[in-house]
């Protein structure tokens, strides 16, 4: 093993010629040692240090290790001051993982990275080399149209983990498990899945001996999560995510990554947050402080990434660039995207500089960038987000949609609003944006399945340990008339209808449509709200069948297919409001023709939607009130493509009696 200066760039360990570049970024640094480890379990690695001459240029600490290769394991430790309060945590005892470390393994005990001066060599997480070869064969990437987008949000490792998956035990809940699970999900109809968290995460960052499921607790932003992967070794494990997307690709289905460059996993320093990573490389510059040190905390986990400073933007920018270049990545969900809008006192930017990156860089031209347009502390940014090409989760749509159907009174004109794109409240935001930029969901994640938000008025979370305390307590559900399971015959059809409206308005809606993981099999959490620490069967996806998921999952599937059949969902402007020789439009209606009820307690409305150049000619009718009602329908024969309350296929003309919380489509027949 021969030491040579390095370079400072790349950042990272990267392989070069016949050995590895080390470098990273410490300004405040006095003196750093990096650790070469021969496997996961050694706790007598060889210490490099850095001289200050020859392995330092600028903010930079860097060597070069001729012979050694892919598989490397690797750490530093880095020594400084220990002043919290004035913004430094540097703590030679422990061992720190590299910020642009691709992979990371090893077993380790959070709680001895939280007091100073403990040392960690015995417990710690691990870097490792990681070669980006692989074979993408053809190297295209699918590029669905958003227009034309159905995505399908999901927990990598929860949609295989549960033993009904009828998947072997040793691939259940990883990368090469969901391999397996594809033509599930291309027989759906979804074009994109958008994983929950696979940056390597800390799984110990949860309360009460629990541990973190979902994942939104990064460690950095370049490793894959190893536990996720069959493989065994660091590059196999690199491997076997890439073979995953690669699949998937093959068979035209994108791949979207939820990222959280928002927080990490070290939390607030002065509450037992752990000093893992960035903390004891650059705590002052990775992160956002008030003047005395402590954590701003924008995230609502306990720190804040300072996203708008020149090198934390640099690294956020790398991460993207890398997953979409080495890894093949379609797109990403920033998730509480609105904390990379605040400035380094935490005050929000009209144009922040993070955000106008995103959207512009080159390498990111074709990708999906999908923002959680809020955080933690209030700020809401669903009809003011930054940027030109930025699609939003829109909350706004999935309130007033539940509110509708609920039966809710003030719903009709926001429902109209709402199902159209939600012209008039997001506009205005950029002179370009397209209706399907509104990212439509009624459930996600984060909340009630959609069994359970017919089936809960309240949240029911006693499992997290937390007294119930956690969660949204505002869910705008309803329990149709008793709280949880039940055997009432009634209660029960009436939820099933109620879940079938909830699918027919979101996949018919103008904007792009995304499904929660087991919502078409009526997936259930028991009423709990937020299971992001329960890695059990009652967050894992539920592969058992039974009359009603059949029934649900048939109705998913064939709106998918009556979506994609009809242009007029994918067209990708604005409907216009009034009828056109050529541009699709549509015409409001209620009970008679022309003449929709605006008032308040009005829990009915027709939609007419007609795109004359493809002849395409649709009648929507949405009847939440508690009863029938008889709707008069243009002139000629019309056919009954779906009904929530009974089976189509009836031709009708003249009339129509809509029964009671119903949604019907009717299609013209020439």
């Amino acid at each position: 093993m021969k030491i040579l200066p390095g370079r400072s760039f790349p950042l990272g360990a990267t392989i070069q010629n016949n050995g590895v570049n080390f470098s990273v970024f410490s300004p405040e640094a006095e003196k750093v040692e990096l650790l070469l480890f021969e496997n996961k379990d050694d706790i007598n690695p060889a210490v490099i240090p850095f001289d200050h001459q020859l392995n330092k240029s600028y903010n930079y600490w860097h060597v070069f290790i001729e012979g050694i290769g892919v598989n490397q394991l690797y750490g530093y430790r880095v020594y400084g001051e220990y002043n919290p309060e004035g913004g430094n945590w540097f703590d030679g005892t422990k061992v720190l993982v590299d910020p642009y470390a691709k992979a990371i393994v090893g077993e380790y005990d959070r709680k001895l990275a939280q007091h100073y001066g403990e040392d960690n060599l015995h417990s710690c997480l691990k870097g490792a080399v990681i070669s980006d070869d692989f074979d993408w064969g053809k190297d295209n990437y699918i590029n669905h149209p958003i227009s034309k987008s159905l995505i399908y949000e999901m927990h990598l490792a929860g949609f295989t983990k549960n033993i009904n998956s009828g998947l072997p035990e040793k691939v259940r809940g990883t990368y090469k498990g969901l391999i397996e699970k594809i033509p599930y999900l291309k027989d759906l109809g979804i074009t994109a899945v958008e994983l929950l968290p696979v940056y390597a995460f800390d799984k110990q960052d949860a309360p009460n001996g629990k541990e973190n499921y979902w994942g939104y607790s990064p460690i950095n932003f370049f490793a894959i999560h190893a536990e996720y992967a069959a493989a065994q070794t660091p590059q196999e494990i690199v491997n076997e995510f890439k073979s995953l997307v690669k699949t998937l690709q093959e068979n035209g289905i994108e791949v979207l990554l939820d990222v959280v460059y928002n927080h990490t996993t070290e939390n607030d320093g002065f509450r037992d947050g752990p000093t893992l990573c960035l903390r004891g490389f650059a705590n002052s510059s990775y992160y956002l402080l008030e003047k005395n040190g402590a954590f701003k905390n924008f995230s609502g986990t306990g720190n804040t990434l300072n996203g708008n400073h020149s090198v934390v933007r640099r690294m956020i920018m790398d991460s993207l660039k890398y997953w979409r270049q080495e890894m093949h990545i379609d797109g990403f969900r920033f998730d509480l995207a609105s904390v990379l809008s605040r400035d380094e006192d935490g005050i929000p930017l009209q144009n922040p500089p993070i955000l106008w990156s995103i959207d512009s860089h080159p390498a990111l031209a074709n990708a999906k960038i999908i923002a959680e347009p809020w955080d933690a502390v209030g700020l809401h940014q669903v009809t003011s987000f930054a940027g030109d090409r930025w699609s939003i989760w829109n909350d706004d749509y999935r309130d007033t949609i539940r509110k509708f159907v609920k039966g809710d009174e003030n719903q009709i004109k926001r429902f109209a609003k709402s199902f159209l794109g939600s012209e008039y409240e997001l506009n205005a935001r950029h002179v370009d944006f397209k209706p399907h930029q509104n990212i439509h969901f009624v459930t996600c994640h984060d909340g009630f399945t959609m069994n359970d938000l017919v089936s809960y008025n309240k949240k029911h979370n006693m499992a997290n340990g937390e007294n119930n305390r956690d969660g949204n307590s505002v869910n705008h559900s309803w329990n149709c008339g008793v709280e949880g399971e039940t055997d009432n015959t009634q209660i029960n059809t009436l939820r099933q209808k109620q879940i079938k409206n909830f699918f027919a308005i979101l996949l018919l809606s103008h904007g792009t449509p995304m499904l929660n993981m087991g919502d078409e099999l009526r997936r259930s959490q028991s009423g709990n709200n937020n299971v992001y620490c329960q890695d059990n069967p009652l967050a894992w996806m539920n592969w058992e069948e039974n009359p009603e998921s059949k029934e649900t999952l048939k109705l998913v599937k064939d709106l998918i297919s009556f979506r994609k059949k009809h242009r007029l969902f994918s067209y990708p402007n604005y409907y216009k409001k009034a009828k056109r020789r050529t541009k699709p439009y549509v015409l409001f209606h209620g009970v008679s023709l022309n003449q929709p009820d605006w008032r308040p307690n009005s829990h009915s409305l027709a939609i007419e939607m007609v795109h004359p150049t493809k002849n395409e000619h649709l009648f929507l009718i949405f009847n939440m009130f508690h009863e029938s009602l008889t709707f008069q329908l243009p002139n000629g024969e019309w056919h009954i493509a779906f009904d929530t309350d009974a089976s189509k296929g009836d031709i009708v003309q003249g009339n129509i009696k809509c029964p009671s919380r119903t949604v019907m489509v009717l299609e013209r027949l020439n």
